[in-house]
């Protein structure tokens, strides 16, 4: 239920738990007092195997696109509060809100720094926690969970393109970019006032095609669009 982020139901789900292991999370159906199947309930893979198809289940009945979107509140990033970090490698911007970019990774400030240089670029600003935008989205595992993209960057007071770089791609890649496609198409929809897009940066291809500027980035690096 913690997983799931579910608020009540706990009476339902447990009758649901309690017929699931009795007919059919092994291959025959078992007594539940019998000694022998609470000892087989404490194995590892019987343990994996109900939590996670529990929720896959769950997911497929509460998870459901409502076809709407409507914006409730905005973030201006300047009003974003003073926090602090930890010490580690940085860069000191003259593009960005910002007084310090702070890379979780040292591709973060690589790419920061070519925001720098781009003249195409008005401003940028990484997505600290402290800033609040984030998405949810359904991981590989079936969870939801919260999706902080890496970058927002300000080409015009009318285009913003928020981007996602990764030095290294994981499992859950291919569904962050799809949720935060479906937020640019949400918010593009219900509003006029600013264009958002996104653009999705690899190292790899970052360090071996070498762009010159945002706009020959955002051209070139079409991954997931």
């Amino acid at each position: 239920m913690k997983d799931l982020r579910l608020v009540g139901g706990y009476d339902v789900l447990y009758g649901k738990v309690k017929t699931f292991v009795q007919a059919e999370l092994f291959d025959h159906e078992v007594d539940l007092e019998d000694p022998n199947t609470l000892r087989n309930l404490s194995e590892l893979a019987a343990t994996k195997t109900l939590i996670e198809t529990f929720k896959k289940a769950i997911n497929t009945l509460t998870v459901q696109d409502r076809g709407d979107a409507e914006i409730r509140d905005t973030i201006k990033l300047r009003r974003t509060r003073p926090f602090v970090t930890k010490i580690q490698e940085s860069i000191i911007p003259k593009k960005s809100v910002f007084n310090r970019i702070i890379g979780d990774n040292h591709f973060e400030l690589l790419f920061a720094s070519f925001l720098e240089e781009c003249k195409d670029v008005v401003s940028h600003a990484k997505n600290y926690l402290a800033v609040h935008f984030k998405l949810d989205y359904v991981n590989a595992d079936g969870d939801i969970s919260n999706y902080y993209p890496d970058f927002f960057v300000k080409l015009s007071a009318k285009r913003i393109v928020i981007v996602e770089t990764k030095g290294r791609e994981d499992l859950d890649v291919p569904r962050k970019m799809e949720r935060l496609l479906q937020w640019c198409e949400d918010v593009n929809r219900v509003q006029n006032d600013v264009e958002y897009g996104f653009v999705y940066v690899d190292q790899e291809s970052f360090e071996q095609y070498k762009p010159t500027s945002f706009m020959q980035l955002v051209e070139g690096f079409r991954e997931y669009k």
